[in-house]
């Protein structure tokens, strides 16, 4: 039988709980709750920013103090000062007239003599053929060995060669005497008491002649330096009288030139040879006209160079004592005393063989420098006043001016020890 389908519909009972209604006075507080917390936790950020803050400025606080502190400690560990100088300069013209004697010893100007000598040739076409007489010529050494005292010998003295030849001196000649034991000595020229060409030697001994039968002649000897020419008797080619003017001048020029330059080469340093300060012994029995092959003539020209030395310190300070106005003696030179004009005032009437003393002028416009004493300098300003500086100055006429720099900036006075204090002169080159 068929079932009722409503029989078949049971009624379920509805088991879902009912809402629980919360009042309203609890949601509000439980919304307080939360909104505190993020309170709490943005004040909480804060501080711990603010903190952070705090540790950075600190941070950075300490960081500047050290850095300060290391630039301080650093500025005292490369302190010191640094004074350039401008010494006083000063240009003033001079025109005198000097005298200096051959004596490095004398409290006033002296000279010292270097000699050097030579000779030039050049061979040149002869003319016309004539008779002449020529003299050999050459050069000697002549010895003492007598003793401690100088011997005068005079000019014409002859000598007798080795060879049985009678030479003859061709000046007047002072012979030292020995030293410690050792003999005195002079360079000479010789020449041929006759002429022809029996008188050409090679090297010989020589005797005084004027001393035979005396003490002195076994004591008194000379050594030829190098041979003995030129010698000749006959009929050769000659040489015109303006050739022979022509070529004996451009020889005495040419040798003039290469013996200034040795004597130049030896200056010791600390001495002056001006250029004109040259005397060129050149007579005529240093002029020689050597005939040759196919009218050829060689013409010798021999000469000794004298130089005239002067102490450059010696010099500057007579310089200044006879131009610069109340000279107090302070020390100064002249980089430009070499320019100076220098010319004797008695040439002609020096002579060569005996030179004592010379008279001279000088012109120019030197250029005097005054020298500072910079460890006095450094003296006398270690640990003063940075203020007291320009009054330390005026102790100073050398000084023309000055400048200072003191480090560290904010120091007010100078090193407590010499070597914190740099002192540059600044001298013209």
């Amino acid at each position: 039988m068929s079932r009722n389908l409503l029989q078949d519909m049971v009624r379920v009972k509805n088991t879902q709980r009912p809402i629980k209604e919360w009042p309203v006075n609890n949601v509000e507080s439980f919304t307080e709750r939360i909104e505190k917390k993020e309170d709490k936790k943005e004040i909480i950020f804060n501080k711990i920013n603010q903190n952070n803050k705090k540790s950075k400025y600190r941070f950075y606080l300490v960081a500047l103090i050290s850095v300060v502190f290391l630039l301080f400690a650093l500025s005292f560990l490369f302190s010191g000062a640094k004074i350039t100088i401008t010494p006083k300069i000063k240009e003033i013209p001079i025109n005198e007239n000097l005298s200096a004697t051959k004596d490095s010893n004398t409290q006033g100007l002296s000279f010292d003599l270097v000699v050097i000598s030579g000779e030039e040739n050049k061979t040149i076409q002869g003319g016309e053929e004539k008779e002449v007489e020529i003299p050999a010529k050459g050069t000697v050494i002549i010895y003492n060995s007598y003793g401690s005292s100088s011997q005068i010998l005079d000019i014409d003295t002859r000598l007798e060669g080795s060879n049985g030849k009678i030479y003859k001196t061709s000046k007047k000649i002072i012979v030292p005497g020995m030293i410690n034991s050792k003999p005195g000595s002079i360079e000479v020229d010789i020449y041929g008491s006759s002429s022809g060409e029996e008188y050409n030697s090679a090297p010989i001994d020589f005797k005084v002649f004027g001393f035979k039968g005396t003490s002195k002649y076994s004591k008194f000897y000379a050594r030829s330096k190098g041979n003995i020419t030129g010698g000749f008797k006959g009929k050769t080619s000659v040489v015109s009288s303006l050739d022979k003017a022509t070529t004996v001048s451009e020889l005495k020029s040419t040798l003039e030139t290469k013996l200034l330059k040795k004597v130049s080469d030896q200056i010791p340093s600390g001495f002056i040879l001006f250029k004109d300060a040259i005397i060129l012994d050149i007579d005529d029995k240093n002029i020689n006209f050597i005939p040759g092959k196919d009218n050829m003539i060689t013409v010798n020209v021999k000469g000794t160079l004298y130089g005239f030395l002067f102490d450059e310190k010696k010099l500057t300070k007579k310089i200044g004592e006879d131009i610069i106005d109340k000279y107090d003696g302070g020390d100064i030179y002249i980089p430009n005393i070499r320019d100076l004009a220098f010319s004797f005032s008695d040439k002609e009437d020096i002579s060569s063989a005996d030179i004592k003393s010379i008279s001279f002028t000088l012109s120019g416009a030197p250029r005097i420098i005054w020298k500072v004493d910079e460890a006095k300098f450094v003296t006398d300003v270690l640990n003063k006043k940075k203020k007291y500086f320009n009054q330390i100055l005026l102790q100073y006429p050398n000084i023309d001016s000055a400048e200072l720099v003191i480090r560290p900036f904010w120091k007010s006075s100078f090193p407590e020890k010499s070597k914190s204090i740099e002192v540059i002169v600044n001298y013209p080159k």
